[in-house]
């Protein structure tokens, strides 16, 4: 696109821009800039002191300066006069490797490097709760089964046919939109995309759902399990590897095996090796576990995974495969940071691309039913600082992911785990105070 912002803001009636990053914990990030200062803003970037978000940088540390990349440029459906631009982060004329989005460009150039041109979709669950989030936002949602439920969703038209007109206005090919398992939880498709407009867009999906909950007096989380008892906030992603031209679908094949070709099944041979340590990633945060290891949930179902398996068309596995050249992966949740979750993805395919990995065995069986007659397939972690063990051991993935983005997303993540742990609870007092 080459956008010029300044050329943007005076043909769209744009009055402000809000550069925003994304830092290691998904925070969104942003400075509202007048258009008349975007000019240097888009050469010089805009100053920010690393060390006030999640990022392992110090109060000593220079400015780090957020460059809009201007291809990611979106005019807020919502609000005209303003303009939302993904930005690269620099420090000292340097790119800073730990932020995500850097992350996520250095792992595309190397796929590129390859010949490979990832494309991802998402599908990001979300609740609409009351504005303190005690509660969901309506009464009568008390279904067993609420998945789909039409008169559930249409109570809620107003909210989600606005954020529905406003990805058609913007051009993203949604298709569908759905009450889900849940009571009070939805999910709105659109079209996949190449991995980085794919992020890009769900990093701009969150801020806009959450504007358009509070524009209608409500409040929406994609928090992983926001109530016990009910199923959680998934976000899984769909992949495929096309090639360089980004023309031609690498995954597939029809003569193999569920039409996924020899590299296909090696990219999720990668995803398979290194899924206890992709849950850092993909599972970020100490609530994540109470969705990948929950108890049935009112539904029947908690519709996420335990256990490291693949199989075909069958929602009971990490890894489904429900058409020729492609595969979802059903492990991340509402949490993913959208950046990280996609440079993982990359990071362990390529892995298993280059070595060749074997997915193992394929299960058809129901794993909620008969997971337990499965012999040898790992599970996966039972919590936060698990996961990072898991991953703190995989050398590669953290190697492909970048030493300096390894370091300071295990170090900052340990110190919420500690946090976490020094936290006193009421189960600690209701099972131990008359010991």
């Amino acid at each position: 696109m080459g956008n010029d912002l300044a050329a943007f803001a005076k043909k769209n009636g744009v009055k402000y821009f809000m550069i925003s990053y994304t830092d290691l914990f998904g925070g969104q990030r942003a400075k509202l800039v007048p258009a008349q200062a975007i000019s240097d803003m888009q050469k010089d970037g805009a100053g920010f002191a690393g060390f006030a978000t999640w990022l392992d940088l110090t109060p000593a540390h220079p400015d780090m300066l957020a460059v809009p990349d201007p291809d990611s440029v979106i005019q807020l459906p919502w609000k005209k006069e303003v303009a939302w631009v993904a930005a690269n982060c620099i420090m000292d004329d340097k790119e800073v490797d730990q932020t995500p989005r850097n992350t996520l460009r250095r792992l595309i150039a190397e796929a590129a490097g390859d010949g490979m041109h990832v494309k991802t979709g998402v599908e990001a669950e979300f609740f609409l709760i009351s504005p303190d989030g005690s509660v969901i936002s309506d009464q009568y949602d008390t279904a067993s089964k609420p998945c789909y439920d039409q008169q559930a969703v249409m109570r809620r038209y107003d909210v989600i046919a606005e954020i529905c007109d406003h990805m058609l206005e913007l051009g993203w090919g949604p298709y569908q939109n759905d009450h889900e398992d849940a009571n009070g939880q939805f999910e709105m498709n659109w079209a996949f995309d190449d991995v980085l407009a794919t992020a890009d867009k769900h990093s701009f999906f969150k801020f806009m759902v959450k504007s358009v909950a509070e524009k209608h007096g409500l409040r929406a989380t994609f928090m992983p399990k926001p109530f016990q008892g009910l199923t959680g906030n998934g976000c899984h992603a769909h992949i495929s590897v096309w090639d360089k031209a980004g023309k031609t679908n690498v995954f597939a094949d029809n003569s193999m095996e569920l039409g996924l070709s020899a590299k296909g099944k090696h990219f999720l041979g990668g995803i398979m090796k290194h899924a206890s340590a992709l849950a850092a990633i993909t599972n970020p945060t100490v609530n994540s576990y109470k969705r990948i290891n929950a108890p049935r949930t009112i539904s029947g179902a908690t519709w996420a995974p335990n256990t490291v398996t693949w199989t075909g068309n069958n929602r009971t596995h990490m890894v489904r495969v429900p058409g020729p050249g492609r595969f979802e992966l059903r492990l991340p949740d509402g949490g993913a940071n959208p950046y990280l979750l996609q440079a993982v993805i990359i990071a362990a395919g390529l892995d298993g691309i280059r070595s060749k990995a074997d997915p193992g065995k394929r299960y058809d069986i129901d794993m909620y039913q008969h997971g337990h007659t499965v012999k040898g397939a790992p599970k996966l972690p039972l919590n936060l600082l698990d996961a990072l063990r898991e991953f703190d051991k995989d050398k590669s993935l953290k190697a492909a992911l970048g030493e300096e983005f390894s370091s300071a997303y295990l170090k900052l993540k340990h110190q919420e785990w500690n946090s976490y742990a020094s936290h006193f609870t009421q189960w600690e007092r209701d099972h131990t105070l008359d010991i």
